[in-house]
């Protein structure tokens, strides 16, 4: 009887083990991928229930990042390369598309917070402007910037 439940311990120690190992996995890569303006889809949405997708945006590029169990997904766009940018809002979620000038497939970032995407669409016409203007980027709802 004694070395039963001596197995039925460690079983269970093992399963345990495993299924802190996996929660650690998925916090991990769930975590920003990088330091700056980084919006993460929310959870509740499709695709997104483990590894929700990540964008990054910054002065010179948007950058949308998918974690996997094993690698990641990431696709670069230059702030040069992007024709428009759309929201389509639902109930409680919205996705924005974001189109390039070569007309290739949009990035389709699903499942953001309504304020989210607004404030990823203001930041990437910011960006946009004080690109082809030559000057320098500010923060949204931030000072001007001095020159």
């Amino acid at each position: 009887m004694t070395g039963e439940s001596d197995w039925l311990w460690w079983a269970l120690a093992a399963v345990v083990a495993i299924v802190a190992i996996l929660i650690v996995w998925i916090w991990r890569k769930g975590r920003p991928f990088a330091s700056g303006d980084v919006f993460r889809a929310s959870r509740i949405s499709a695709g997104n229930r483990i590894f929700p997708t990540q964008v990054l945006i910054t002065p010179t590029a948007v950058v949308q990042y998918t974690p996997r169990w094993i690698g990641k997904r990431e696709e670069t766009i230059h702030m040069a390369h992007i024709a428009s940018v759309k929201i389509e809002t639902g109930m409680m979620l919205s996705d924005l598309l974001i189109e390039t000038s070569g007309g290739a497939d949009p990035i389709a970032c699903h499942g953001h917070r309504k304020g989210d995407a607004t404030t990823m669409k203001d930041l990437i016409e910011r960006y946009q402007t004080d690109y082809y203007r030559g000057g320098t980027s500010r923060p949204v709802g931030g000072p001007p910037a001095s020159r």
